[in-house]
């Protein structure tokens, strides 16, 4: 699988983002440098350093995990990113809303969906 690889380790589950910022994040009172992907099956390393890198193959494991996700959060930095059309409608014929933004925004969106109880995940961009 590109990009989320299932022999790494993960957080078992989905968690709030309690921080960001020097390259990093840090959730469930751990941290990680680098981009996530937080997925129902949990929060995986996303080798993704830059929006204009983000394309099907950094989604694989979000279409695998389709049928359990509505809402997409993509944290995009601090740059604004548009979804190319192909990808927009990839995601839409998975019935599949994008919301992208830089980082900061996106993990506010992805805390409180995640707090609601929705089907949401989120990928974000380390700053």
């Amino acid at each position: 699988m590109s990009r989320k690889r299932p022999d790494v380790a993960h957080f078992p589950r989905p968690a709030p983002i309690e921080a960001y910022g020097q390259g990093g994040f840090r959730f469930a009172d751990m941290s990680h440098r680098g981009s996530l992907i937080c997925l129902p099956s949990g929060i995986w390393a996303w080798d993704v350093t830059r929006a204009a890198d983000i394309d099907e193959a950094a989604f694989a494991g979000v279409f695998e995990n389709a049928g359990l996700i509505d809402t997409l959060v993509i944290g995009t930095g601090k740059d604004v990113w548009l979804p190319p059309a192909a990808l927009r409608e990839r995601l839409r014929a998975q019935r599949i809303v994008i919301d992208p933004m830089q980082t900061g925004p996106a993990i506010t969106t992805y805390n409180i969906m995640l707090g609601e109880g929705r089907r949401v995940a989120a990928a974000l961009i380390a700053v």
